[in-house]
Order: structure tokens, then sequence, then C-alpha cells
């Protein structure tokens, strides 16, 4: 059995309980490290580690949020919708479903009229 290396990465990834519980916090809305620190129990350094190998396999998202005195944060959501893995007779099927940016949603939706 051969496995895809991405797939072996996002495992990894996974396998931290810090990095599921900003997966979790993050599906519904965007958030800020403070938010998610305070919801997984964590130092905001640690929220901030954990990000980074998120992002680079494209599990969250994030946007910058203007303040009404010129300030601006980041803020972070999910980008993943759906994690499945099957036994199968030559090992594991894994398959990975992230969410879509709005405009390629809306691209989507334009091209079926």
């Amino acid at each position: 059995m051969c496995v895809d290396p991405e797939i072996s990465a996002i495992a990894g990834v996974i396998d931290d309980q810090c990095s599921r519980c900003i997966l979790v916090q993050a599906h519904e809305q965007y958030m800020s490290v403070s938010e998610l620190a305070d919801r997984c129990n964590v130092s905001e350094s640690t929220i901030y580690r954990r990000l980074d190998p998120l992002r680079e396999h494209g599990l969250v998202s994030e946007r910058k949020r203007p303040e009404a005195d010129g300030h601006h944060f980041t803020e972070f959501r999910t980008n993943l919708d759906r994690l499945s893995i099957q036994i199968t007779a030559d090992g594991f099927d894994i398959e990975i479903q992230r969410r879509k940016p709005m405009a390629e949603r809306l691209t989507d939706l334009v091209e079926k009229l």
C-alpha cells in the first residue's frame, strides 16, 4: 500500500489535540487567535504554532478584519468540510473535502444557470 504524502502529513497534523480543537472551534465562524486560545484552553503562541501546518495544508483559511481605529487583526476559519477514512482490502482510503472559497462557489452557481 502506498499512502499519499499529503494524506500522511494531514494525518500528522490532525493527530494533535490542539489542532483538532482549532478545526472544531473555527468550523462555523471566523475566530481570532485570542478566541481560539480561550476556547482550546492553550496559549496564543500555541495556537500560532498549530495554525502554521493547518494553513500549509489548506485546512484553515484566514481573513483580515479591520477595526474602527484603523487597526486590523487576522481571523481563521476551518476550510475542511469532511474527512473520511475507509478500510479497504488494500489498506485505507482517505478522502478530504475542503470548503470552496465563496468566489468559486458563486462561479459554480452561475455556470449551472
